[in-house]
């Protein structure tokens, strides 16, 4: 999946792969330091592509937002 994600980063915005990896490394790294540790430990694991982490990270979202489960 993160395959994926370099190169649709890399067609939208027109940069060379370096440049999207250092994009893509740069919001993961914001994301993972302003999101709830259970939360940012599941982005790891769903660019490997463990989808099995997408549920709870859905579920802790919901729960951020007020959503109650």
């Amino acid at each position: 999946m993160e395959q994926q994600i370099l190169q649709l980063i890399q067609e939208r915005a027109g940069i060379s792969e370096q440049q999207a990896r250092t994009a893509l490394d740069t919001v993961i790294g914001v994301l993972k330091e302003r999101l709830p540790e259970p939360i940012a430990g599941q982005i790891d694991m769903a660019l490997k592509g463990d989808m099995s982490s997408l549920g709870g990270l859905a579920s802790g979202l919901g729960g951020l937002f007020g959503k109650k489960e």
